[in-house]
Parts: structure tokens; C-alpha cells; sequence
């Protein structure tokens, strides 16, 4: 079967007066955004977005999206019968070159610095203590003060949970000694683990809590927490290890890497998602990747992205992270249904916190930004 695309004027066209009603939705509560005490733009409660509770994000690194989605693509499982089940979104961009940034833009709206685009091969504190507009902090480093919040920090003063799952990390809320070298960058036989693809702790907020140890856990703990739908956090955000995920190829420990890993990896754990009694009654499961292939000759950018006050260029050549699509299923989600609406990390950490009610922090602020709507969620209209 061929995939049926939704775009957002296609989806208005398609669905009549239900789309209509949801415009009137959108417009009539646009009036009425507050602003938290921080000026965060606190989202109003928006006829599209549905009544999803859990929500589980998986990355993989460094793909493109020819790379990935292609017709040639060597994942099989995850451009084909996956894709086939969801709503892709062929216009989705990264955000930075390197790898670290894209994580951090992803739980806090947080633009680069030139030491998070070399991925923070030092652990190095976050120098700075203003903000210029759109929440951004001011100076230079990779582990930001308390002071700077993030998504989890926001799910935890509203009462929900979530769970960062680390593939190898072993230890809960591991990350190098602040200011040393981080022994994580290349992956050892054992263990392959990378702190900077684990944006958690890149926040001091997370780090100096009691609670890192309990919310930042290795991937082992997954299935016990699917068990059951009030084990399953609201928020559940998924990292495999270096050759899983895709970034090495080959792997230390033999394993071809690339997509062929991640494929294989895939099959194992996202029916354990699918399967999940959570993901079943409200979940949604999104897979991306934090950047494209190609850092030196696409920083392709699509949403309004601009320098930050930290670094003249998101990107390395440019200034965004590179084409490399999105996958989003849910029960509110068509299967086999695409959009060419354009979207970026930035437009991710809006669209999560539509779904659980939060203010937009960060660039997720950023005017006129595209966040999930009647193209992604397209069983509403």
C-alpha cells in the first residue's frame, strides 16, 4: 500500500468542519497564552492534541534522511514495517552539529555553544549567568547550572514522572567527574556507553538530585517498568548504546553497527513498547535521529533557527543539524500516512510539552515554530 500524505492544509481540506472546529479551537485559546513566572510561553489547551500520557522517545545517531528512509535504506524494519504503521514526517530536522547539542535542544531549548558542537569531550561546567531572550543561558560549557531548566524538571514540579533508559551505562546517572575528560567518547568492548548522547546529565538540576539515580537508569530496567501502566513513567526517553544506536560501524565488539544494528535493536525492544499495557491505552512513540550523516555538508536548517547568543552557527557548515525525519505512532496517528510539515528538535520539546500541559522553554518559544498537530495526530481530523 502506498503512503497517503497529510499535510495540514491537505488534513483541513480533507476533514471539513471538524478541521474547522479545531482551527476555531486553536484561535479562540491563541488570546489567552499565559507566561510562567520565568516568561516561558505557557501553551493553551489546544483542540489537536490528544489525551496521550506516555510518551516514549527513542534516538539514533548520525543518519540522514535518504539514509534512512530511503528506498535502499538498511533498516528494514524500521523504514518499512514501522513507517508502515505510523505517520512519518519527511521534513524534520536536527538542530546542531555535533551530536550533544541535538539531545540537550531536545529536553531543554537550549542552543549550542562551540563546546557542545565539539560533544563536550571535557565535562565541563557551564560558565555564564544571564539569559538572553527565548531562555537562553549566556557563556560557554556543557553541564548547565540548576538554574537552567529542563523538561524533566518540569514534569517533576507538575507531578509527573519520566526515565531516561541508557543502554549500557550500568551505573544510574553516570557521567564523567565535572571538569575532566569524558572517557565515554569512544566505546569500549563491554561498554558502550556515551554520556553526551544522554542529555540528562548535562543539567545540574538532574545531577545534584538524589532522584538522577533513580530516573536516570540503564536500559535493563525498560521491561520491568512496562509491566504496568503506573510503572511506565509519563515521560520515557531511550538511548542505545554506540553501535545500537548506529554511530559506530563496525561495532568494538564485532557487530556490524549502522542501521543494521539499530534495525536488529529495534526488533527487540519497540514491540516491547507496542506491547506495553501504557503505550496500548494512551502512549505514542517517537524515533528520530539527533543529526544527519553528512555534519560538513548538511546543516540544513527549516525553522526560523538563528544564531544563538553562544556561537555565530548551530551548525558546523550551517544552521541546523540536517534533514533526518521522524516517526511518530499512536492510536491517534494514521498508519502509513506522511507530512511534509517542518518540524526540528525545537519543535519536539513544544510538542511534548503540549501534550502535558508545560510552558515552551527555550527555543521551543520560538515564534511561528510547527508543533505536532492535525498532520501527525491526522485520526482527529
Amino acid at each position: 500500500m502506498s503512503a497517503t500524505r497529510i499535510s495540514r492544509p491537505a488534513i483541513r481540506r480533507r476533514s471539513g468542519f471538524a478541521a474547522l472546529i479545531s482551527i476555531a479551537l486553536v484561535a479562540s485559546v491563541g488570546l489567552v497564552i499565559a507566561r510562567s513566572a520565568d516568561g516561558a510561553a505557557t501553551p493553551p489547551v489546544s483542540g489537536y492534541v490528544p489525551p496521550v500520557k506516555h510518551v516514549f522517545v527513542i534516538n539514533i545517531e548520525n543518519k540522514g534522511y535518504d539514509t534512512t528512509w530511503g528506498p535502499t535504506s538498511a533498516a528494514p524494519y524500521l523504514a518499512k514495517t514501522l513507517r508502515s504503521k505510523g505517520v512519518l514526517l519527511n521534513t524534520y530536522y536536527g538542530t546542531a552539529h555535533n551530536s550533544q547539542p541535538n539531545y540537550v535542544a531536545q529536553l531543554s531549548g537550549q542552543g549550542p555553544n562551540p563546546q557542545m558542537q565539539a560533544d563536550c569531550q571535557i565535562y565541563s561546567s557551564f560558565v555564564g549567568g544571564t539569559t538572553a531572550p527565548l531562555g537562553q543561558a549566556v557563556g560557554s560549557g556543557c553541564v548547565f547550572p540548576s538554574s537552567v531548566p529542563s523538561l524533566p524538571t518540569q514534569l517533576d514540579a507538575k507531578g509527573l514522572s519520566w526515565k531516561g533508559y541508557m543502554q549500557d551505562m550500568g551505573t544510574p546517572c553516570r557521567h564523567p567527574a565535572i571538569n575532566t575528560v569524558d572517557p565515554t567518547q569512544k566505546a569500549t568492548v563491554g561498554d558502550q556507553y556515551a554520556a553526551r548522547h544522554n542529555p540528562f546529565v548535562y543539567f545540574s538540576a538532574i545531577t545534584d538530585s538524589a532522584e538522577c539515580a533513580q530516573r536516570d537508569v540503564d536500559l535493563s530496567q525498560l521491561p520491568k517498568d512496562l509491566a504496568s501502566t503506573s510503572t511506565t513513567p509519563n515521560l520515557s526517553y531511550i538511548t542505545p548504546n554506540l553501535c545500537d544506536d548506529g554511530h559506530d560501524s563496525p561495532c568494538v565488539d564485532g557487530s556490524p553497527g549502522g542501521l543494521a544494528s539499530v534495525d536488529a535493536w529495534l526488533q527487540v525492544w519497540v514491540p516491547k513498547i507496542l506491547n506495553s499495557p501504557a503505550y496500548k491505552t494512551d502512549g505514542e512513540l517517537i524515533i528520530t535521529a539527533d543529526e544527519a550523516d553528512s555534519p560538513q555538508s548538511d546543516a540544513t536548517a527549516c525553522c526560523g533557527e538563528g544564531p544563538g547568543p553562544n556561537t555565530p552557527l548551530p551548525g558546523i557548515a550551517g544552521l541546523g543539524g540536517g534533514r533526518i525525519g521522524a516517526l511518530v505512532l499512536s492510536r491517534w496517528t494514521a498508519p502509513n500516512t506522511w507530512s511534509t510539515t517542518s518540524y526540528n528538535h525545537y519543535s519536539l520539546l513544544a510538542s511534548l510539552e503540549d501534550i502535558f500541559g508545560l510552558p515552551y522553554l527555550g527555543y521551543a518559544q520560538t515564534a511561528g515554530l510547527n508543533r505536532f498537530g492535525l498532520d501527525v495526530y491526522n485520526l482527529l481530523a
